[in-house]
């Protein structure tokens, strides 16, 4: 039995679309051209507070009469109308999902978007089935690329199934990003980079992963 933990955006979701409406009903708030799809994706990894402060430098907005915290509720408020209108999970991240957790396998999630979002579209795709605990970036005062939040997510698990957070061939993280990837390499935990996600940096550039994946059919047999 492993434990598997994976991030959301850009791993299990697609969730670019929800965001991207959100970010341009955003701009729209200040009068700002919208952004386009490839952009947000160089926008998306680091949380919602990175995220908004991205739009800002991007679009140039005068934000001296408005906070950061203003302006990230400004944000969430846009994207809590239509968290998961247009985003759906990756092709075959369901039938894996189900297989893993049929193979006993313990499952959960650790991602930087704030854990009422990521509880809701997990729940609101259907997926909230197959996993033991969602850890989103403020539930610890820290977010990845800290280690804290993914050895969190695998404590939880050991807390509820006695798993030991030792047993390092046991546990894996997936995910589809650098700040993924150097989140697994500081908690010292496999990697598998799933491949077709929003990282920015090209593939033959990123080293230190245990395997790589384009499916989600392929996952499973990754395991040991």
């Amino acid at each position: 039995m492993a434990a598997l933990v994976f991030d959301l955006d850009g791993t299990l979701v697609d969730s670019a679309p929800d965001l991207l409406g959100a970010a341009n009903k955003f701009l729209a708030d200040f009068g700002a051209e919208p952004l386009g799809l490839a952009t947000l994706h160089s926008f998306v990894g680091n949380g919602v507070p990175k995220l908004v402060e991205r739009l800002v430098s991007a679009r140039g907005l005068d934000q001296t009469s408005t906070d950061q915290a203003d302006l990230v509720r400004q944000f969430l408020a846009h994207y809590d109308a239509a968290l998961f209108d247009l985003s759906e999970p990756y092709p075959g991240v369901r039938d894996c999902l189900e297989i893993l957790q049929q193979a006993g396998h313990k499952l959960a999630v650790c991602t930087n978007k704030p854990e009422q979002q990521a509880k809701a579209i997990v729940d609101g795709l259907g997926l909230g089935g197959f996993f033991d605990e969602v850890v989103g970036g403020d539930r610890l005062d820290v977010k990845k690329p800290d280690p804290a939040p993914l050895l969190h997510a695998f404590e939880c698990l050991g807390a509820a199934f006695g798993l030991s957070s030792g047993a390092k061939d046991t546990h894996f993280y997936v995910g589809d990003s650098e700040v993924d990837l150097a989140t697994a390499k500081a908690a010292d935990i496999p990697f598998f980079l799933f491949t077709e996600g929003y990282r920015k940096t090209a593939l033959d550039e990123m080293t230190g992963d245990r395997a790589r994946f384009s499916h989600f059919d392929d996952l499973a047999a990754l395991l040991p």
